[in-house]
């Protein structure tokens, strides 16, 4: 039996499996943020979208900013930053839970989409203000959180509203400053 025929007409289909094999872990790593393994903006978008859609009154859409994150990396380098952006990513993963979403949007900002969340937020308040221990130095760390319950509202609403939410309880800040 001649198998030149079939290798010759399998290598085509050989090519294309790994060549998408390759752009779909390479997207998959675009949405994922390199040092907290969280989702991307782009990957948390659609997703929360998604859930939000699926349970609206269920939803609570949280918007989270580390307070004086710049005086941490100023004061002790950007690797023990890091180690406070990474343990932040994990309890805002714990929090979660399965059936939530947590991404990084940038520097010390993150958001999440929780389901019936509302009863368990004081749990997140204690995790986030839990120091970071590092080689021997225990850092003091605390975060703002902003809420919206987006029932409606868009995924990019809510956010806004988050934000709102948590410039109004950010220490020292005057709610004027952002609108």
């Amino acid at each position: 039996m001649d198998l030149a025929p079939i290798l010759a007409a399998s290598l085509p289909l050989l090519g294309w499996t790994t060549h998408g094999t390759y752009l779909a872990r390479r997207l998959a790593t675009a949405r994922r943020d390199p040092l907290t393994g969280l989702l991307t903006r782009d990957g948390f978008t659609t997703r929360a979208e998604r859930l939000i859609r699926s349970h609206p009154d269920r939803t609570t859409v949280l918007l989270i900013d580390l307070d004086d994150f710049k005086a941490i990396n100023d004061t002790h380098g950007h690797a023990t930053g890091d180690a406070v952006l990474k343990a932040t990513a994990d309890r805002l993963t714990d929090w979660c839970g399965p059936s939530g979403l947590v991404a990084r949007l940038g520097g010390d900002e993150f958001a999440a989409v929780a389901l019936d969340a509302t009863h368990r937020l004081p749990g997140l308040t204690a995790a986030l203000r839990q120091p970071v221990e590092l080689g021997g130095l225990v850092l003091d760390v605390s975060a703002s959180v902003g809420i919206s319950h987006p029932a409606a509202l868009l995924l990019t609403e809510a956010l806004s509203a988050a934000d709102r939410d948590m410039y109004a309880h950010k220490p020292g800040s005057r709610t004027s400053r952002r609108r």
